[in-house]
């Protein structure tokens, strides 16, 4: 047995639909769902998407959480069941908006789909973030000037890569990379362009097909003091009238 087998046999239960019903619902015989619902035969992706859609639950759900658990009623629901978001909320109904800590950072890829990974994570309450699902990120190097490690971004759900606005920052969710901030760009070939403010970093492609979750900016956390760089203009000059005299000694010496 797997947990994508207990749950379609405890929805249909709690449905109280029959297994010949639902075989008829999803235009298969009787004989095959029920292999999928005792263990024996794997669902494939067309069979694992209607299943998705007869009971409005996401794929990711189905296949990794015990739906018993999960307050089906209580969560976001997205267009073409893509994924269903754990909502809490205040008693004056304001959005809670969960942390992710550094600590968790690496776990979230694995953790970010598991209502009880969600459930777990410390909250705040920001009054005038109301409209929307939001979440807390840690910040993870300096490829993002003035945000640095161990300052937070807290981004705002957004559902389609059409919401995505070109030169604005978001936080992803890629197969590949986990959490990442940056400043975006549509290349019109169903991809984003991923850009660093610190010069010093290259941009990227990331396919959308890689993209798990997509977090537009909203605001950020500083949890330490802003210190100015120390590359000021005048320092800059200074590196680069040392660097031209070492090439000219350099130079005289092979000479």
């Amino acid at each position: 047995m797997s947990i994508f087998s207990d749950n379609i046999r405890n929805l249909r239960i709690k449905r109280k639909i029959s297994q010949e019903k639902l075989a008829e619902s999803l235009a298969i015989t009787r004989g095959r769902y029920v292999k999928y619902e005792d263990g024996t035969s794997e669902a494939p992706y067309d069979i694992l998407k209607k299943i998705a859609q007869y009971y409005h639950i996401s794929i990711d759900l189905l296949l990794s959480v015990d739906v018993r658990k999960v307050p089906i009623d209580e969560l976001l629901k997205l267009e073409d069941n893509r994924i269903l978001l754990p909502i809490t909320v205040n008693k004056d109904g304001d959005n809670f908006i969960e942390i992710i800590p550094h600590k968790a950072r690496a776990g979230y890829l694995s953790g970010y789909s598991d209502p009880e990974f969600i459930e777990n994570l410390q909250q705040i309450s920001l009054p005038w973030l109301r409209n929307g699902k939001f979440r807390a990120f840690p910040v993870d190097g300096d490829s993002m000037p003035p945000h640095k490690s161990g300052f937070y971004i807290v981004g705002r759900y957004i559902e389609t890569l059409g919401e995505v606005r070109d030169g604005k920052t978001y936080i992803l969710l890629t197969k590949n990379e986990g959490i990442v901030y940056k400043r975006l760009n549509k290349n019109g070939k169903n991809a984003l362009v991923l850009h660093s403010d610190n010069a010093y970093y290259k941009s990227y492609e990331v396919k959308a097909s890689e993209i798990l979750e997509i977090w537009e900016f909203a605001c950020s956390l500083a949890t330490e003091e802003f210190t100015p760089d120390d590359l000021t203009p005048e320092s800059l000059k200074d590196v680069l009238m040392d660097l031209r005299r070492e090439v000219r000694e350099v130079r005289a010496k092979l000479a």
